[in-house]
């Protein structure tokens, strides 16, 4: 009786998700991996085939955050897959790309100044089913240009994300999250010099159907791992030693 409540319930969470079009990758083997933060989505996955919008206030964020996006588009581009970055300046150095998994050339770098211009490359990049994923950098969106966007997305299966830079208006949008990433600083690994893997505050504001939430991760070995709890495991084991 238990286990027919429990399938009852799934398949209950599973058609409310696709009455309000959250959609499932159509391989289901590629996984973008969050770590802790996978709790948080719908039905534990990252939502695929939607909009994710991050926050920007500052320009050593603005770093922290094109890492944490190319950590998840190194997913989405598994298999040869595509991505399409559009930008008004050069302010992504694209070898450093290689340090979360994602290799330079598979993604195709459109520049342009105005915003206009940004809104509508990325509109009409996000209708090509052919991409793994489109990155558009600019400040103001207005929730009826995120609709365009969430209207492309539904046909195309693409995902997208906007990135922010320090926007004047932090209006509504029908982008499914929004996120604030911001850098940490990093230490290095049994006290030796040199700079340790990077590290961030990550904030998911919102997420539609799911629970926002603050994480501190360390990005190692091409994984998000929860540092602070990491830390204090390993000093409860040697605690637990020298009792």
């Amino acid at each position: 009786m238990q286990i027919n409540k429990a399938h009852i319930i799934k398949n209950l969470k599973e058609h409310i998700l696709f009455l309000q079009r959250f959609k499932r990758p159509a391989d289901n083997s590629i996984k973008v991996s969050l770590g802790s933060i996978d709790n948080s989505f719908p039905d534990h996955n990252f939502p695929v085939a939607a909009t994710h919008e991050f926050l920007v206030d500052r320009e050593e964020n603005f770093s922290a955050t094109s890492g944490f996006v190319s950590h998840i588009i190194s997913e989405l581009m598994k298999r040869n897959g595509i991505c399409i970055w559009i930008k008004s300046s050069a302010n992504v150095f694209p070898p450093a790309l290689k340090l979360f998994g994602v290799d330079p050339d598979k993604i195709v770098f459109i520049h342009v100044k105005r915003q206009k211009e940004i809104l509508w490359v990325m509109e009409e990049a996000l209708r090509c089913d052919g991409l793994a994923a489109v990155v558009g950098e600019i400040s103001e969106i207005n929730f009826n240009e995120s609709r365009r966007f969430k209207l492309a997305v539904e046909k195309s299966r693409v995902t997208g994300f906007v990135i922010r830079n320090k926007p004047r208006n932090v209006n509504i949008t029908a982008c499914v999250s929004r996120w604030r990433i911001s850098s940490v600083s990093s230490e290095s690994k049994n006290n030796l010099p040199g700079v340790g893997f990077p590290r961030w505050n990550i904030e998911l504001l919102k997420i539609r159907n799911g629970k926002p939430g603050k994480w501190k991760m360390e990005y190692s070995n091409g994984k998000l791992i929860e540092f602070e709890k990491s830390e204090k495991s390993i000093t409860e084991i040697s605690e637990q030693k020298i009792a």
